[in-house]
């Protein structure tokens, strides 16, 4: 059911600081940052020939990303985002195969634009999975 990596996401304190270090130590191709009001974060996106690293900041103390730098103060992986064709169908099967979905059970707009889902990082070996409609 599940496609390709899409991206892995990586929570940072300074995402200005984390940009700089994906583009002048390590070369690569950075987006400007985008603040995502609905999801409470600030993102980048580190194109690579395979996949993208996206960098998330806090927007807000009320932040998802925020309670998670609480426990992680220089920052570390936030969760893996995996390609499906049919967002309802794949939260469906989700939830008869017994996996929580955050956020009420349903899906958002994400920061491509597109659906998206979390499940519970506790149903999937203790990575927070974000699933997303291509």
């Amino acid at each position: 059911m599940i496609g390709r990596l899409n991206h892995v996401a990586i929570a940072v304190p300074d995402i200005a600081a984390a940009t700089a270090v994906y583009r002048d130590v390590l070369g690569g191709k950075v987006s400007e940052v985008v603040e995502q009001p609905d999801h409470g974060v600030s993102t980048v996106f580190v194109e690579l020939p395979n996949t993208k690293i996206e960098l998330l900041e806090p927007l807000g103390e009320d932040s998802p990303i925020a309670n998670f730098l609480k426990n992680n103060g220089s920052g570390g992986m936030h969760h893996v985002c995996y390609e499906v064709e049919d967002i309802d169908a794949a939260i469906t099967k989700m939830k008869e195969g017994g996996a929580r979905v955050l956020g009420g059970g349903g899906w958002k707009i994400g920061a491509h634009g597109k659906p998206v889902v979390f499940l519970h990082p506790k149903d999937f070996c203790g990575t927070l999975v974000e699933l997303e409609q291509v």
